[in-house]
């Protein structure tokens, strides 16, 4: 059974979602909270705001969703939804050491012109293509 600890966790979304690590660990510590000792729970749980922060440990693939289908008693489909913690994936990305960075301009870009226009403008072709996630 695989431990994730509040560090592992800060450090795999610093890692991959490019922001500073005392700011992962805040993100870290409401998840690890949510969770528990538990590796799902349930998405009733989640306020739709907290949900924002669900959704993009998801495209990181750091969580998953999964659903159980009941039939009531009158008939009725019953779904219920669940967020799953991935551990391994956790790990892995908590020992990577390229970090991510939330900038999509390249590292020796500055743009001196804030408008709209000018920063559009100095972005690279290759980011109006769908990400691709290095897993």
């Amino acid at each position: 059974m695989d431990i994730i600890t509040l560090d592992d966790l800060s450090k795999a979304i610093a890692n991959r979602v490019g922001i500073g690590i005392e700011e992962a660990r805040r993100d870290a510590g409401f998840v690890m909270d949510i969770f528990g000792f538990q590796d799902r729970v349930i998405d009733n749980v989640l306020d739709p705001e907290d949900r924002q922060l669900f959704y993009i440990l998801e495209e990181e693939g750091m969580l998953t969703t999964e659903r159980e289908e009941t039939t009531l008693y009158d008939g009725r489909e019953w779904r219920t939804h669940y967020w799953v913690i991935r551990k391994d994936v956790i790990k892995k990305y908590a020992r990577e050491e390229n970090k991510r960075t939330r900038s999509v301009l390249s590292d020796k870009q500055t743009i001196n012109d804030i408008s709209d226009e000018a920063i559009y403008d100095a972005l690279d072709d290759e980011v109006w293509t769908t990400r691709k996630i290095n897993e």
